[in-house]
C-alpha cells in the first residue's frame, strides 16, 4: 500500500507552496499579529479565487471537487507559513459538518458560499475553556432558539454563521444549530490567546434564532464524525509548521559560526535536529495513515485521526521549542520568527481537545476493537 501523494498532488503542493510564499510571507503574519486586522483577507480571497477553499467540497455544491488528499496538501502548506486565515474553522470543520449533517437545501445554500469565501463559518463547542462532553453542555436549544455562552470559539469574531453544539433536552441530549452571528441577540467578545494571529471570541447567545442542522438528538454523533475529519486536516497543518521549524533551525545551524565552525557541527545541536526530524517523520506517517482513512472513509478513521492528532501536536510543540533552543538568545526575541511557530504550536495543540484527550480516544478505540 502506497501512502505517499501522487505526482499530481505533489505538483499541487509545489504550486500551493509558491502561492503562500508570495501571498503570505512572515510580514503578513506579523501584520495580523501586531495590528487590528482579524485575519489576512487578501490571502483568503486569493485562495477562494484559486479554488483552494472548495477542494473537498463537491462540484455539485460549488466546490472544486479535488478531494481530501488535496485538502491535506493545502492544509500542510498553510501550516508552513502560519497562514492567519479561517481555513480550519470554515472549511475543514464547519463545511464538513454541513456536508455530513445538512439537508440538500442547507448544502445548496451554505457550501457554495463557503467554497467562494463569501461566508465564513465556525464551530462553537468549547465552554468556559473546556471542550464539551455529551453530558455536560451548557448551551441549550429550545423552540428554535439558542441560549448560553461558548468560549473560546476559534474565528468566532470573524465568522458570519456558527454551528453551535447544543443541549436539546432529548434522550441523547445533543443537537447542532446554525446561528446567524449578525443577529442582535448574539454578543461577541474578542479573546486574547497565546497566538493573536488567530481570532478567538466569546459568543453569548440570548435566545438567538437557530436552524436545526441534521436530525434532532444526533448532534453528538455528527460532531464526533466531523471532528475526526477535521483532526486529520489539522494534523497536516501542524506537520507543516513542525517541518518549517526544523528547516529554520537547520539553516541557522549551518550559517551561525562559533569557535570558527558552524554550530551545526557540534554534537548537541546535531542531536536536537535529529530528534526534531524523528518526531516530525513519525507524525507524518500517522498523518498519511489518517489521510488514507479520510479519503476512503475507512472504518479506521477514528483511530487514525486520534493518532495523527496526538503525534502531530507532539511534533509541532517539540520542533518549535527546540528551534528556539538552536537559535539561542536570538530565538527568544520578538524580531525573530521562532516565537511565531511556538505560539501556533501551543494554540493548535489544544484547539480540538488536548493531546491527553486524543490519547484517551486511542486507548478506548483499541480496547473496543479487542473486546469485539
Amino acid at each position: 500500500m502506497n501512502f505517499d501523494f501522487s505526482a499530481d498532488q505533489k505538483a499541487l503542493r509545489d504550486y500551493v507552496r509558491k502561492f503562500f510564499a508570495a501571498a503570505c510571507p512572515p510580514s503578513e503574519v506579523r501584520r495580523v499579529l501586531e495590528g487590528n486586522a482579524p485575519y489576512a483577507t487578501d490571502v483568503w480571497k486569493q485562495m477562494a479565487s484559486l479554488g483552494y477553499l472548495g477542494s473537498a467540497i463537491s462540484e455539485r455544491y460549488g466546490g472544486s471537487g479535488l478531494g481530501y488528499l488535496e485538502s491535506c496538501v493545502i492544509a500542510e502548506e498553510a501550516g508552513r507559513v502560519l497562514a492567519p486565515i479561517p481555513l480550519f474553522s470554515s472549511i475543514a470543520f464547519a463545511a464538513e459538518l454541513i456536508s455530513l449533517a445538512g439537508s440538500d437545501s442547507q448544502r445548496q445554500h451554505w457550501l457554495p458560499r463557503l467554497a467562494t469565501g463569501a461566508t465564513i463559518a465556525c464551530v462553537a463547542f468549547s465552554e468556559a475553556g473546556r471542550h464539551c462532553r455529551a453530558g455536560s453542555i451548557g448551551v441549550s436549544l429550545r423552540n428554535g432558539k439558542v441560549h448560553g455562552v461558548k468560549a473560546p470559539v476559534l474565528d468566532g469574531g470573524i465568522a458570519d454563521v456558527a454551528i453551535v453544539v447544543s443541549s436539546d433536552g432529548s434522550a441523547s441530549g445533543v443537537s447542532l444549530a446554525l446561528v446567524d452571528l449578525s443577529d442582535s441577540r448574539v454578543r461577541h467578545e474578542h479573546l486574547v490567546t497565546v497566538d493573536p494571529s488567530r481570532n478567538h471570541a466569546r459568543l453569548t447567545f440570548d435566545d438567538a434564532p437557530a436552524e436545526l442542522l441534521g436530525t434532532a438528538g444526533e448532534g453528538w454523533r455528527l460532531f464526533e464524525a466531523a471532528r475526526d475529519r477535521a483532526a486529520v486536516l489539522m494534523a497536516f497543518e501542524q506537520i507543516g509548521g513542525a517541518d518549517r521549524s526544523l528547516e529554520i533551525a537547520r539553516d541557522y545551524a549551518l550559517e551561525r559560526h562559533a569557535f570558527g565552525r558552524p554550530i551545526g557541527s557540534f554534537q548537541a545541536i546535531k542531536h536536537k535536529l535529529v530528534d526534531m526530524y524523528v518526531k516530525n517523520t513519525l507524525a507524518r506517517g500517522h498523518a498519511y495513515f489518517g489521510a488514507w482513512a479520510l479519503s476512503t472513509q475507512a472504518q479506521e478513521l477514528p483511530l487514525a485521526a486520534a493518532a495523527a492528532r496526538a503525534s502531530a501536536s507532539d511534533a509541532f510543540n517539540f520542533s518549535a521549542r527546540e528551534s528556539i533552543q538552536v537559535h539561542g538568545g536570538i530565538g527568544f526575541t520578538w524580531e525573530h520568527d521562532c516565537h511565531l511557530y511556538l505560539k501556533r504550536a501551543r494554540l493548535l495543540a489544544c484547539a480540538l481537545g488536548d493531546v491527553h484527550e486524543w490519547k484517551e480516544k486511542i486507548v478506548a478505540t483499541l480496547q473496543q476493537q479487542v473486546a469485539n
